[in-house]
């Protein structure tokens, strides 16, 4: 079933002797029970720096269901360069994804009987870009797979397709957007829970987002197996919840609850970036923080001498980069592991990334954009945690060599 790529490659390849795919252009209004929408050029690689729009009706009363079937556009852990953009209408519609590389999401549902989609490309890198179908269907029908929506009572309930009489189905994506009012924010919690099980929740999973879209950045968490998450609460007043699962195994699912709280609520406990268990954070103590800090900030040993006392080491290139406090929160897309240790990595295609804290926020001094060597601890969340006394340094080819002999070194 992982296959699943390349075997829809082989039967489109067989689709197209007996019937030709048609002509596919830049963007276009499409109406109709069902159709299906191309990239410009599709199969061949897609134009450089262009903006494609296609705007899909189908007939009152009934909601869209799109289905991408391939797709292959420049891949980037935040999806800068090329790029769809899935939103469940025609004007001022939320946005159900952006998508990129090589990664093909679930089904996505609109909540009316429009959808739109965007493509931009830029000036390079390019893929053979996507081709996906689209069906209009009735929405929320009970034990289909459509599901999601926009909340807005005080507090609610949201759950799986066919729960709890039987397990999910395979290849579905649900979106709950939560919206309270502005001086209040969102507890999201779960009562039941059982999804796929994954070390980095690569195939099924639940994702939830500060504010309307998803956008990695935004990221609170990202949560699969069989134990429920800790309650989750967002920064301001909305949250999006995604739940997605692939064509292979399905699981019994879950049941959630959310409610509204106001702002001062005191917040014991947050969730893990990626986890299949819940997690309570344990904050620095301050005076040890402050102590921690300063300590005159110097790299101590090599790479050879700290290797060993190290949790994990990776390679990476750092895209986040968020000051909190008195640390430093980065989001590091991983360019080689050579010791994971319990290191939570996430992965979207072939893309791997994971959180680290510089916890002392100007030492080691990190900058973004820049690739380094982390060799640090892990906390009880699975994150990276670099404290002045740890190793980093920037990251150059001529220290492969060095680190491949450090891979197979015992400790």
């Amino acid at each position: 079933w992982r296959g699943m790529t390349s075997l829809t490659h082989i039967c489109l390849l067989l689709y197209r002797q007996v019937v030709p795919l048609p002509i596919f252009t830049c963007g276009g209004n499409i109406t109709g029970e069902s159709g299906v929408i191309g990239s410009q050029g599709y199969p061949g690689v897609y134009p450089p720096n262009t903006k494609c729009v296609w705007r899909i009706t189908v007939p009152e009363e009934k909601v869209v269901v799109l289905s991408f079937r391939t797709i292959d556009l420049e891949n980037d852990n935040l999806c800068r360069y090329d790029y769809v953009d899935v939103y469940g209408g025609h004007v001022s519609a939320q946005r159900l994804g952006r998508f990129c590389g090589t990664f093909k999401p679930g089904s996505l549902v609109s909540t009316g009987n429009k959808m739109l989609l965007q493509m931009v490309s830029d000036a390079n890198t390019a893929g053979s870009g996507f081709l996906a179908v689209f069906s209009a269907a009735h929405p929320h029908e009970r034990g289909d797979q459509y599901c999601g929506g926009r909340l807005v009572k005080p507090n609610g309930t949201f759950k799986t397709p066919n729960w709890p009489e039987k397990d999910y189905p395979a290849g579905v994506t649900c979106s709950w957007h939560i919206v309270a009012p502005k001086n209040q924010i969102i507890e999201v919690k779960f009562e039941k829970f059982d999804v796929e099980r994954d070390n980095y929740c690569r195939y099924d999973h639940v994702s939830i987002f500060n504010g309307a879209e998803i956008n990695d950045a935004r990221r609170i968490g990202k949560y699969c197996g069989d134990s429920p998450p800790a309650p989750v609460f967002s920064e301001g007043n909305q949250v999006l919840i995604q739940f997605l699962s692939d064509l292979s195994l399905t699981a019994d699912g879950f049941i959630g609850h959310y409610k509204f709280r106001p702002k001062k609520f005191s917040i014991t406990t947050t969730p893990p970036p990626t986890t299949t268990h819940p997690v309570t954070t344990r904050p620095i103590p301050l005076k040890y923080s402050v102590a921690l800090c300063q300590q005159k900030c110097k790299r101590r040993g090599t790479l050879h001498s700290n290797y060993c006392s190290s949790n994990f080491v990776i390679t990476g290139t750092v895209i986040t980069a968020m000051m909190k406090g008195g640390s430093m929160y980065a989001t590091v897309s991983i360019i080689n592991v050579y010791k994971e240790g319990n290191l939570a990595i996430q992965q979207a295609g072939k893309t791997m990334s994971t959180k680290i804290i510089i916890l002392c926020k100007k030492c080691p001094f990190i900058r973004r954009g820049l690739n380094y060597i982390f060799m640090g601890q892990v906390d009880e969340e699975g994150r990276g945690k670099i404290a002045p006394q740890h190793f980093v340094m920037a990251f150059k080819t001529k220290n492969q060599k060095g680190l491949n002999v450090l891979k197979n070194k015992q400790c």
